[in-house]
């Protein structure tokens, strides 16, 4: 099984880091990229520009920025949660936020983890490596 990841996230400094972490500890699975939550959306549920991926399986885990234009990325976790075809899928809240009331929401609205992006450049690589790792060679996800 192939295991893909899709990174929403509409920082761009930020994508670049994610994807040379990813790459740098030998994660050569496809990481495709939404740059704002409907973008996530339509992407997952193969509609609007996405829709030729109907059919297609969906990503191992989502990477999920809280902050995002169009739709929150609450917001896009609520509406995975709240569809069968999506609520079981593995979400990680990547963001900035060193919010509680984030932190709450993420976990309450289904969320299976929540990371801080460390402002430091090497630590960011490093969690998000390690991250990579955990989800795409270590867990085991439920059948889509």
């Amino acid at each position: 099984m192939d295991k893909n990841i899709l990174l929403v996230e509409d920082n761009d400094q930020d994508e670049k880091l994610i994807l040379r972490a990813l790459r740098k500890v030998n994660l050569a699975n496809q990481v495709d990229v939404a740059r704002d939550g409907q973008q996530a959306l339509d992407y997952l549920f193969a509609e609007g520009e996405f829709s030729g991926r109907a059919g297609q399986p969906l990503p191992t885990v989502v990477l999920l920025d809280i902050n995002l234009p169009r739709i929150s990325g609450l917001d896009v976790l609520k509406r995975l949660r709240a569809d069968s075809r999506t609520h079981l899928l593995p979400v990680v809240m990547l963001t900035s936020s060193d919010e509680e009331q984030d932190r709450l929401a993420s976990y309450e609205d289904g969320a299976n983890s929540f990371v801080r992006k460390p402002l430091d450049f090497g630590e960011f690589a490093e969690t998000v490596a390690r991250m990579g790792v955990y989800w795409l060679a270590t867990n085991i996800p439920p059948k889509n």
